[in-house]
């Protein structure tokens, strides 16, 4: 009985719509570009301000010292290189999930490794 119990459970909540607040992946450069541009992505904790522009710059700051860098996007993921105060900050290419207008998060290594989680502002 437990295990029909949990099949129906698992059928019932795959069944529900998926909220509106829940992450979305980014597709392509415009739809990313038509969420970030003339926002900054703030990450409090460690008081990370950073502006990703369409040019592909990326401007900023962490703890306190300067980040800059260059993106593009290939194959479906935001690629960056940083260079977070005279220390590089490998390449790495992201998955991008959005939040609506409010929040956008960025999964390292196409969406295999960590992810954090950014307000925009």
């Amino acid at each position: 009985m437990g295990r029909l119990a949990f099949a129906l459970l698992l059928v019932l909540v795959s069944a529900l719509p998926v909220r509106a607040d829940t992450f979305s992946p980014v597709r392509d450069r415009e739809q990313f570009l038509s969420i970030i541009s003339g926002k900054t992505l703030e990450l409090p904790l460690f008081r990370i301000r950073l502006e990703v522009r369409p040019d592909g710059r990326i401007e900023g700051s962490a703890l306190g010292w300067e980040v800059t860098g260059s993106w593009n996007w290939q194959d479906g993921y935001f690629c960056r290189d940083m260079d977070w105060s005279g220390t590089p900050i490998a390449h790495n290419c992201q998955l991008v999930e959005a939040k609506g207008s409010q929040q956008v998060r960025f999964t390292v290594d196409r969406g295999e490794g960590e992810s954090a989680s950014f307000r925009l502002r």
